[in-house]
C-alpha cells in the first residue's frame, strides 16, 4: 500500500529561477553502461538574495563537483535522490560536475537510453534531470556547446546546432562537437549517435540562404523517408508563406528512432522521431501513415518558432506551443489535403479524446492551476482544445489582426519564456480589442454547451435567432463564467438554396454571432423564405450544439449546405439519433431506412470528392455516442450502431459493389490527397458491406486482401474480414505476419487490427496476443498497438460484462508502470469514464481503479492520473 502522497505544483506558486545558466559546456564520453558526463556551466544568481543553489540530479551517479575550479568536499554540498544543493555562492561563477549515468538500462526512454544499438535522448518535459544536475525548468535559457566521445562504431555523432569540429581519438574513438548559437531551455537538448544511413537534400530560403536538410534512419532505409523529406520541404516554405517565419541555423536534421515514449520531439535543429511517423512506403504505410508524417513533420518543424525560439515560462504554458503549433500544422495540413475533410478529420480527433476527458474527471482546463507530474499534462485539452482555442482568437479578430498578432509575437518575445498572458496581449494590441474575457478559455475545464433556435416571420421577412450557452461543471469548478463562443450561420431555404440576409444593415450570405452570455438574440432580416439555419459552420467553436431542428432540415443540409462540415455533421446528427433510438429500445426503421437513401444520393453528388464521401460513409463512433447519454450501456450502443451499419449496406448494396470494382488502383501509387481520397472510399465502401456478414461479402474482402498493391487496401481487406469473422480472416491474419515479420511497424499494425476485434473471443485473443513472441511491452510502439487500440477503440469488447477488460487494462499498467511510468500513464484514461457507465459496469471499472493506487511503489505519473479518476 502506497504510505506517502505525492504533493501538487502550482501556478500560483511559481517563482523565477534563483539562478540562471548562460552558457554550457557538455563532454558525453559514451559507453552502454558508463557513461560519463561532465558539464561547465557559467552560473549567476537570478536576484539579490543569497539562496542555495538547488539543481535537480535523478538517477545520476555523481563523481565531482568543483566550484571556480575547486572541488567541493562533501560537507559544502549535499547530492540526494532528486536535487544537488550548494549554499553560499558567489553572485556569479562556474560549477562543474561529472556524473555517471547507465544509457542501456534506462527503460524508462528519458534523458539518455539507448535503442537499437543506437545512444538517443528524450528531455521534455523533465528528462535532463535524469543525464546531468540542472534547473532543470523551461525559464532557463542558455546557450549550449556540446562534445560527444565515442567507439568509431557509432559513426554519426550528433547534438543541436552547428558542427563546429570533429575528428579522432585514441583507442579506436573519434569526436564531434556542436554549438548552438541560440539560447534553449534544457528540454530542447538532443544527442544521438549510432551507425544510420542518411537521406540528404537542400533547401534555398525566402532570404537566399542554402540549408542542409538530412533525415537519419535505420541501415538500409533511407528510401522510405523520402516522403518525410518532401513534406519537411513543403512546411519549411509553407511557413515562410503563411507567418513569414525562415529557419535560422545552416543545418536542420531528423533521426528515426524505434523505442519512443512520444510521437515525435521538436529539439531544436535535431527532432528526434518516432520511427512509424517518419518511414513509408505504398508496401508498408498506409494512406493514414502518410498523413500522419506529413502532419508530424511539419508539426515539429513549426515548433522552431512556437516552442523553441519563443518557448514556455513554465510547464503550466504548455498549450502556449502545443496548442499553437496544433494550429499551425492543421493550417498547413488543410492546404496541402483540403480544408473540409481536414476540419471534419479533426473534429472527429478533438470529439472523441478531448471531449471525453472534459466529460470525465480528468478534465483541466486548457491551461491547467496543478499538476503532480507534467508528463501526464500531454493531453487531448492541452493540444487539440489549445489549438481551437487559438483558431477562435483568429475568427475573433480577423485574419489581418491575428497576422499582425503573431508578427508582434514572434518580434516580442523571441529569444524569451513567456506566458499565453503575454501572448493574448499582443492581438489585443493588434486588434484593438478587449480580450479580457476571451482569456477564460484558459482557465475554465469542460466543454460549453450551446442551444440555437429560430423563429421566422413571413410578413416581416425577420429570423429572430435565440442562443444559449451553459457550462455543467468540472472537478474543483462548479461555477463557470460564460465563455465567448463565435458561431458561424448561415441560412438555406427548403430546397437547399443559399439565402442571403441583413445583420445590422449589412447584405451578408454569412455571419460570426460571438455569443458571450447566457443568452441572447439576434434579428436577420431580409430573409426571403422559411429558412433551415446552418449553425456553428466548419465548427467555429468546441462545443456541443443541440438546435429545434427538425430531421427534415437536417436531410436539406446532408443534401446541399454549402459548408461541408456542416453537411457532414448533418449526417451524423441524423445517424446519431437513429442509433440511440435503437439502443434505448425505440427503433425507427422508416427513418433508418430514410437515412440510407440520402446516403446513397450523397454519393452519387458529382460536386463532393472521394475522401469527403468516404467520411459520410462512416457512422459516429461508438465512444462519441456514449458521450451523449448517461449512464452509458456500451453493447446496446454498439448493437444498434451495427444494426444501422446493416441496413445501409443492405440497402445499397449495389452501389457499393460499384464503389469497389470501380476505384480500384490499377496504375502507379501516389500518396497524394486524391489518390488517398480514393482507396479511403474504396475500403469504406468495402467496410461497410462487411456489415451484412454475407459470405459473398467474405470472398469479396479476401479477394481485397490478395490483391492489395499496398498497406492500405491489404488492412482494409483486413479489417473488412475481421468484422466477418471464420476461416477467412485467420488464414489473411497468418498470411499478413508471415509475409511481415520482419518489419516492426507494419506487425505493430497487425497487434493494432487485433486490438480492435469486434468478436466476442476477442479478450481471450488479446490475452494471448501479450504472450507472442513479437510482443515486448517495453517498445511503446508495440504496446499502444495491441493495449491502447484495446481499451480506446474496441468499447463493446473492452466493456465485457465479466469485467475482463478493466482488468487486463489495470494489469498492464502495473507491469509497465514498474520500468516506463510515462507510457503506462497514458494507458489510464479509459478507466476514468466509470461513472458514466451502468452501475454494474462502474463498480467492475471503480475497482481495478483502486487496484492501481494500492500498488506499493506506484510512480507519480500513474499514481496522479489514477486517484483523479477515482475522485
Amino acid at each position: 500500500m502506497r504510505t506517502e502522497t505525492p504533493q501538487p505544483i502550482k501556478l500560483a506558486e511559481y517563482r523565477p529561477p534563483a539562478y540562471l545558466v548562460d552558457e554550457v559546456h557538455l563532454t558525453f564520453r559514451l559507453e552502454p553502461n558508463t557513461t560519463r558526463v561532465q558539464a561547465r556551466l557559467s552560473v549567476r544568481r537570478n536576484g539579490e538574495h543569497a539562496e542555495p543553489l538547488v539543481f535537480n540530479g535523478e538517477r545520476l551517479k555523481p563523481v565531482s563537483v568543483a566550484v571556480d575550479g575547486r572541488v567541493l568536499a562533501a560537507g559544502e554540498h549535499t547530492i540526494d535522490a532528486e536535487f544537488l544543493t550548494i549554499p553560499n555562492l558567489p553572485a556569479a561563477f562556474t560549477l562543474e560536475t561529472e556524473v555517471e549515468i547507465d544509457p542501456e538500462n534506462n527503460k524508462a526512454l528519458e534523458g539518455l537510453y539507448m535503442s537499437g544499438g543506437r545512444f538517443c535522448t528524450q528531455c521534455e518535459a523533465e528528462g535532463f534531470r535524469k543525464i546531468t544536475f540542472w534547473p532543470d525548468r523551461p525559464d532557463v535559457l542558455s546557450k549550449f556547446t556540446v562534445r560527444i566521445e565515442a567507439d568509431r562504431k557509432f559513426r554519426h555523432l550528433l547534438a543541436n546546432g552547428n558542427l563546429i569540429e570533429r575528428g579522432e581519438l585514441p583507442g579506436g574513438r573519434h569526436f564531434a562537437v556542436w554549438n548552438d548559437p541560440f539560447l534553449k531551455p534544457c528540454y530542447l537538448f538532443a544527442l544521438v549517435a549510432g551507425e544510420l544511413d542518411v537521406l540528404e537534400d537542400k533547401l534555398t530560403t525566402m532570404s537566399g540562404r542554402t540549408v542542409d536538410l538530412r533525415i537519419f534512419v535505420d541501415p538500409g532505409m533511407a528510401g522510405r523517408a523520402t516522403y518525410a523529406m518532401d513534406a519537411l520541404k513543403r512546411s519549411m516554405l509553407w511557413d515562410e508563406q503563411a507567418y513569414g517565419r525562415e529557419y535560422d541555423l545552416d543545418l536542420f536534421m531528423i533521426v528515426a528512432v524505434r523505442d519512443f515514449n512520444f510521437g515525435a520531439m521538436e529539439n531544436k535543429g535535431l527532432n528526434v522521431f518516432n520511427s512509424s511517423l517518419l518511414l513509408a512506403d505504398p508496401a508498408t504505410a498506409t494512406d493514414l501513415d502518410y498523413e500522419r508524417i506529413e502532419a508530424v513533420v511539419a508539426h515539429e518543424y513549426f515548433h522552431n518558432w512556437t516552442g523553441n525560439r519563443i518557448t514556455c515560462r513554465d510547464w503550466f504554458q504548455l498549450c502556449l506551443k502545443e496548442g499553437l503549433t496544433v494550429f499551425r500544422e492543421q493550417g498547413f495540413c488543410a492546404d496541402m489535403r483540403g480544408h473540409a475533410v481536414g476540419r471534419i478529420k479533426a473534429v472527429k480527433a478533438l470529439r472523441m479524446r478531448q471531449f471525453a476527458e472534459d466529460q470525465g474527471p480528468l478534465a483541466h482546463p486548457v491551461r491547467p492551476n496543478s499538476y503532480m507530474k507534467i508528463d501526464n499534462f500531454y493531453t487531448a485539452t492541452i493540444y487539440e482544445k489549445g489549438s481551437e482555442v487559438i483558431g477562435m482568437l483568429k475568427t475573433l479578430v480577423g485574419p489581418d489582426a491575428f497576422r499582425k498578432g503573431m508578427d508582434l509575437y514572434f518580434d516580442r518575445w523571441d529569444g524569451h519564456a513567456t506566458t499565453v498572458e503575454a501572448f493574448i496581449e499582443c492581438f489585443a494590441e493588434t486588434s484593438g480589442q478587449d480580450l479580457s474575457d476571451f482569456f477564460v478559455w484558459y482557465e475554465q475545464a469542460g466543454t460549453p454547451r450551446i442551444t440555437v433556435g429560430g423563429r421566422y416571420d413571413e410578413t416581416t421577412r425577420t429570423l429572430e435567432l435565440t442562443l444559449t450557452q451553459t457550462n455543467p461543471p468540472t472537478n474543483g469548478q462548479e461555477t463557470k463564467r460564460p465563455v465567448p463562443i463565435p458561431v458561424t450561420v448561415g441560412l438555406l431555404d427548403l430546397e437547399g438554396r443559399t439565402l442571403a440576409f441583413e445583420r445590422d444593415g449589412q447584405a451578408v450570405d454569412e455571419t460570426v454571432i460571438v455569443l458571450d452570455q447566457p443568452e441572447m438574440k439576434v434579428t436577420l432580416t431580409g430573409v426571403d423564405a422559411m429558412p433551415v439555419i446552418s449553425a456553428l459552420r466548419g465548427f467555429s467553436a468546441p462545443v456541443v450544439m443541440t438546435t429545434d431542428a427538425e430531421p427534415k432540415e437536417r436531410y436539406v443540409q446532408l443534401a446541399s449546405d454549402p459548408d461541408l462540415f456542416n453537411r457532414w455533421e448533418a449526417g451524423q446528427d441524423l445517424a446519431a439519433d437513429l442509433i440511440l433510438s435503437r439502443a434505448a429500445g425505440k427503433p425507427n426503421e422508416v427513418g433508418e431506412e430514410r437515412y440510407a437513401e440520402a446516403v446513397g444520393r450523397a454519393l452519387n453528388d458529382q460536386a463532393s470528392d472521394e475522401a469527403f464521401k468516404a467520411l459520410l460513409l462512416s457512422l459516429p463512433a461508438e465512444t462519441d455516442l456514449a458521450l451523449l447519454r448517461s449512464p452509458v450501456d456500451p453493447a446496446a450502443i454498439h448493437d444498434a450502431r451495427e444494426a444501422l451499419r446493416r441496413r445501409i449496406a443492405l440497402h445499397l448494396h449495389d452501389e457499393l459493389r460499384r464503389l469497389h470494382t470501380g476505384l480500384q488502383d490499377l496504375g502507379e501509387f501516389s500518396p497524394d490527397a486524391a489518390g488517398a481520397g480514393r482507396r479511403a472510399l474504396r475500403n469504406a465502401a468495402l467496410d461497410l458491406l462487411s456489415a451484412t456478414g454475407r459470405q459473398e461479402v467474405a470472398d469479396i474482402a479476401s479477394g481485397h486482401y490478395h490483391a492489395a498493391l499496398n498497406m492500405t487496401d491489404a488492412i482494409g481487406g483486413l479489417n473488412a474480414l475481421m468484422n466477418i469473422g471464420g476461416p477467412a480472416f485467420e488464414e489473411a491474419l497468418a498470411h499478413f505476419f508471415e509475409k511481415f515479420q520482419d518489419e516492426p511497424l507494419v506487425i505493430d499494425k497487425w497487434f493494432a487490427l487485433q486490438g480492435r476485434d469486434p468478436s466476442e473471443l476477442a479478450i481471450g485473443r488479446i490475452l494471448g496476443l501479450t504472450a507472442h513472441p513479437a510482443f515486448d511491452s517495453r517498445n511503446p510502439n508495440r504496446l499502444r498497438a495491441l493495449v491502447s487500440s484495446f481499451a480506446n477503440f474496441n468499447p463493446a469488447r473492452f466493456h465485457d460484462p465479466s469485467g475482463a477488460g478493466y482488468r487486463f487494462l489495470a494489469d498492464q499498467i502495473i507491469a509497465v508502470d514498474r520500468f516506463n511510468p510515462m507510457t503506462a500513464a497514458r494507458l489510464v484514461d479509459p478507466l476514468g469514464g466509470w461513472k458514466r457507465l451502468k452501475p454494474e459496469l462502474g463498480r467492475l471499472m471503480k475497482a481495478e481503479l483502486e487496484r492501481i493506487v494500492a500498488i506499493e511503489g506506484l510512480s507519480k505519473n500513474v499514481y496522479e492520473l489514477a486517484t483523479r479518476a477515482l475522485n
